[in-house]
């Protein structure tokens, strides 16, 4: 049974034993997969916020480790994630943003 529940996930995919400090490349092609993908996607200083139903997101998320070891040849791959889910309303990464920011302003 698919696991349909609406969820934000955050994730940073770490490439390891590639010889370079660099990940410019493999952010690059995995934030390209992400923005083809019909789910939102925000790209951060440290990692990618997907928004979406839960089966949706973690093939997404399985997709980029895919890419990653098929198109870049990296063997080995090491995934920080971070998934939220809430059923009673809709909240965006930009609404829960708004939510912090307003509250500021009110100090």
């Amino acid at each position: 049974m698919p696991v349909t529940i609406p969820c934000l996930a955050d994730v940073c995919l770490i490439p390891i034993g590639t010889g370079s400090a660099s990940v410019s490349d493999e952010v690059t092609a995995i934030t390209r997969l992400a923005q083809d993908s019909h789910l939102e996607t925000t790209l951060h200083s440290a990692g990618t916020t997907i928004e979406g139903p839960w089966d949706q997101v973690m093939d997404l998320i399985g997709q980029m480790h895919q890419l990653l070891h098929d198109k870049h040849n990296i063997v080995r791959i090491q995934s920080d994630i971070r998934v939220g889910t809430r059923i009673d309303k809709k909240q965006s990464p930009q609404d829960k943003i708004d939510v912090v920011q307003r509250k500021l302003k009110d100090l």
